[in-house]
């Protein structure tokens, strides 16, 4: 990159009011490379086939290519938004500049909760892997007790998120090797396992089309659909993140060129990779009606061994060691990024420390610890719940979804208005596809997340109250959120002295929009 491109990159950054503290130094590949290992289909489509498996049998493979559209509808505005605002924070920015501050400053908050509850959920499909690798690691009891599983998976979820936030403390660099070496790894391997499982198929297609009736579904009215609703939940829970791109904008070179092609092709490989990887599964695998294949100690880690052999199936359970944990790596730094962004801004408690970058790694220090320490604190103080890993799961994929919704709504609304105006060249446009898209989107953000609430037995148990733990944690994050929000706007949010653009002829100049503040914006 040459000089001139950096300063360009400075320039365009200071016409939002913000001066270059992160290290830009993100490639293409490095900014695809974010958004494709938050999605890890190896770590979710191995977390989470089971749930999906003995929600509907083989037939929720179906589930996967409709999650998959809808989600590329919000991902088609998320990738207008980058090329237009290319800032770290990513939702959290483009719900702000696009809509009233209260609703950007609330996706924020739901945003980050939900990132923080996700590495804590990413953080526990070790549990699915690690113990079928080598029994070693099951050190808790034994694997066969529901509670020993939760309490061995919250050890060995801790040991990583340890390690994810010594690496994000270390800077963007290490972390952006170590996620290319693991994209780059999983590609092949993903690749690969897909073949070999292909090879060994012992029925067609047809099986696609086997529906089983899982736990709390029937076969009465609601036929093929209750089942599969249920089933939803396993690629819901993985194809979200693809936003991590634009999260990055500030590390990544030429962001309003990279960020929205990035966003695109992380959905769209991730899609595909993983689609691919359970039609070949339920094609190979020894008996498509096992109880194992729903099982939590099973599923498709039991079904790779099952067909492969126990030598090859474990090798590609470590390449699956490897994804889940750059996976979390991932989903630290996004969070991490987001912490800045909105501390920078003053929007944050302790926004002064929160927002504060050591010269020598040019990566927040605080939120990566804090980050971290949150995540773990999750996992510890649900050790005993058996369910936790369904639970954690699933409040994540509410709570990331109603993020994105409260992005997807005020940009319908903003379009309707005549958005997008000013940079009329910017280098990702959806023209005039963009509001049937964007209600596509809207549409379908209701859709995740008044699904994935639902008290199913299946995810959240038969307590009475337990069922209804995304209900009442939504309804208590958002309570807290309006709270603080109410309290902190009194004394207003404005850019931190020390975060702004240093002198009037670093400014870039920008169009200013409606309702922004002072901060200029597209």
């Amino acid at each position: 990159m040459t000089t001139n491109d950096h300063a360009e990159d400075r320039r365009d950054l200071a016409g939002f009011g913000y001066r270059q503290e992160l290290h830009r130094s993100l490639g293409s590949f490095s900014s695809f490379a974010a958004g494709f290992s938050y999605i890890s289909i190896l770590t979710g489509v191995f977390q989470m086939f089971a749930l999906g498996f003995a929600s509907a049998g083989p037939a929720f493979f179906w589930t996967w290519p409709i999650v998959l559209l809808g989600q590329l509808t919000v991902a088609a505005g998320f990738a207008e938004l980058s090329a237009h605002y290319p800032l770290s924070g990513g939702v959290y920015q483009w719900s702000r500049r696009i809509g009233p501050a209260g609703l950007g400053w609330m996706a924020g908050w739901v945003y980050l909760a939900s990132s923080v509850i996700s590495l804590a959920a990413v953080a526990l499909a070790l549990q699915g892997t690690l113990p079928q690798l080598a029994a070693g690691f099951q050190i808790i009891g034994d694997a066969s007790n529901p509670a020993d599983r939760a309490r061995n998976a919250v050890l060995l979820g801790c040991i990583l998120i340890a390690l994810t936030t010594a690496v994000n403390v270390a800077g963007v660099r290490m972390m952006a090797w170590i996620n290319n070496l693991g994209v780059a790894s999983e590609l092949l391997g993903v690749t690969l396992l897909i073949v070999l499982l292909l090879l060994a198929a012992r029925r067609g297609p047809g099986v696609l089309l086997q529906l089983h009736h899982g736990e709390g579904t029937s076969s009465g009215p609601a036929g093929f659909l209750g089942p599969l609703l249920a089933a939803a939940v396993m690629p819901s829970y993985v194809l979200y993140g693809f936003d991590t791109a634009g999260t990055l904008a500030e590390e990544t070179r030429s962001p309003r060129r990279r960020a929205p092609r990035a966003i695109l092709q992380a959905l769209i490989a991730a899609g595909i990779a993983g689609g691919l990887l359970i039609v070949a599964g339920l094609m190979s695998a020894p008996d498509p009606s096992s109880p194992r294949l729903g099982a939590i100690d099973g599923g498709l880690p039991w079904l790779i061994k099952e067909v492969l052999g126990p030598s090859l199936g474990r090798l590609f359970l470590a390449g699956v060691v490897f994804a889940i944990a750059v996976c979390a790596l991932a989903v630290h730094a996004g969070t991490v990024r987001l912490i800045f962004s909105m501390a920078r801004d003053d929007a944050l408690p302790f926004a002064r420390s929160m927002a504060l970058i050591p010269r020598s790694t040019g990566t927040p220090l605080v939120p990566a610890v804090a980050t971290g320490a949150a995540a773990a604190a999750i996992l510890v103080v649900n050790v005993n719940l058996p369910r936790i890993i369904e639970m954690l799961c699933s409040v994540a994929i509410v709570w990331a979804n109603l993020a994105y919704l409260l992005v997807s709504y005020p940009l319908l609304l903003a379009r309707l208005g005549g958005w997008p105006r000013g940079r009329a060249r910017a280098p990702f446009r959806l023209g005039r596809w963009g509001v049937l898209l964007n209600a596509l989107a809207v549409a379908w953000g209701v859709f995740v997340v008044v699904n994935m609430s639902w008290p199913r037995e299946s995810i959240y148990g038969e307590d009475p109250v337990g069922k209804y733990a995304a209900v009442l944690a939504t309804g208590a994050l958002i309570s807290v959120g309006l709270i603080y929000y109410m309290i902190m706007r009194r004394r207003g949010f404005a850019v931190l002295a020390e975060h702004t653009a240093g002198t009037s002829a670093e400014l870039a100049p920008e169009l200013s929009a409606p309702g922004l503040g002072s901060i200029a914006a597209d």
